[in-house]
This record gives C-alpha cells, sequence and structure tokens, in this order.
C-alpha cells in the first residue's frame, strides 16, 4: 500500500441521521412488543443492516429481512422529506482533507443511502471511494470495512486516519490500524474503552479538522 489518506464515518460524521435509525428500531420493536433500549441501540451502533436486521428480528420475533427492510424504508423517507442535513463544517472539513490526501467513506449505512449522500448534497467529488459495511464479511466493529476502504484507497492503514463518532467505530478503525480522531455527541457518549482508543476526543467537526490540518502537515 502507499502513502496517507483519511477515511470518514457517514452517521454522526458527515450527517446527524444515528437519531433516525434509532427511531426505526424503536418503532419497529414496538409494534411487535419488544421495548428498544439504549442499549440495544448502543450495540447496533455500527453494525451492517443485515447484522443489525438479524439483531431486531431476534428482538421483535420477527423476520430479520423485514426488520431490516422496514428500518431501512423509514430513513430513506426522512432523507427524502428533507430530515437530514450535513453536520455543521462536514463539507469544510471533507473538501480540506481531500486537498491534501485521498480520501475514503467507511459507513455501516446501506449503499442506497450513502449514494443519496454523496449525490444530492454535494459530498461524491471529494470522496474517491466509499464502502458499506454490508459489502464486507463483518460490520464494526470487525474492522472490515475500513480495511477495505484503505484498501481501495490504496493507503497504508499504520500511516492514516480515520474520523468516527460511534464506540463500535473507532473500535473498528482501530482494529484496521488506523489512528482515529473521534468526535463525541452528547446523545451518544462513547463508551470509556473506546475514548480511550481515541487519539482525541473532539465535540465539533472544527476541532477534527484542526486536528487533522496539524497531524497532516507533519511529515510521515
Amino acid at each position: 500500500m502507499g502513502g496517507r489518506g483519511v477515511i470518514f464515518d457517514l452517521d454522526g460524521v458527515l450527517v446527524m441521521s444515528e437519531f433516525l435509525w434509532e427511531e426505526g428500531w424503536t418503532s419497529f420493536a414496538a409494534e411487535h412488543g419488544y421495548a428498544w433500549t439504549p442499549d440495544d441501540t448502543r450495540s447496533c451502533q455500527g453494525m451492517s443492516v443485515p447484522e443489525w436486521g438479524a439483531y431486531l428480528g431476534g428482538r421483535a420475533g420477527a423476520d430479520p429481512r423485514l426488520a431490516a427492510d422496514a428500518v431501512v424504508a423509514f430513513v430513506a423517507g426522512a432523507y427524502d422529506s428533507g430530515r437530514v442535513s450535513l453536520l455543521p463544517g462536514a463539507e469544510k472539513m471533507v473538501a480540506a482533507v481531500a486537498g491534501r490526501v485521498p480520501i475514503a467513506l467507511a459507513s455501516s449505512a446501506p449503499r442506497t443511502i450513502i449514494d443519496t449522500v454523496m449525490g444530492t448534497m454535494g459530498l461524491g467529488r471529494y470522496f474517491r471511494v466509499t464502502v458499506s459495511s454490508a459489502e464486507v464479511r463483518a460490520g464494526k466493529p470487525a474492522p472490515d470495512v475500513y480495511a477495505e476502504a484503505a484498501r481501495r484507497l490504496g493507503i497504508d492503514p499504520t500511516a492514516s486516519y480515520a474520523v468516527e463518532d460511534s464506540s463500535n467505530g473507532v473500535r473498528s478503525a482501530v482494529a484496521a490500524g488506523l489512528t482515529v480522531l473521534a468526535i463525541e455527541h452528547a446523545r451518544y457518549p462513547l463508551a470509556e474503552d473506546a475514548a480511550a482508543l481515541a487519539a482525541a476526543v473532539c465535540h465539533s467537526l472544527d476541532q477534527v479538522l484542526d486536528q487533522l490540518t496539524a497531524l497532516l502537515e507533519v511529515d510521515p
């Protein structure tokens, strides 16, 4: 593999749609007699669609594919109705980093959602590679999606960086060999072990950009 690059997560890093997935999981579970909990959400964050579909289906006593299809349709509808927008500073951050090193996306979102964000929110021109965890063997916290993004981008993970917001995402990127900058949201705080794995824990994308800029200015 070659030199340095940066790999971004999607939900909670570029857009804030994690609450929509939680709404979808909660609603589907309730319709099937199960009370979804914050621990369930934490367990599913970072999983691929088939993985959390199996988890949700198991809790709700429903067919996993039916569970996954229902929630993905709910979230896609929220995108279509304008409930999702870029996080403040997201495009500025992506544009600045892409001007320095190649960048990729490693997301647990299904391909349809990734393509919607890339195509309709103006980010597609910055990313050389996008990978959904549904396209690899295992979702986060396994390293597969980050390892595949690094492979496709042609970068050395041990010389590169990831930007993540979820505990499973941080664990995944670190397991793939990347140095992780975490952004923490009050609604979804990082687990103590995940925060300890991150090189820095930021609370805005401007802070993330400042960190990345400083790191990328250092000769590899």
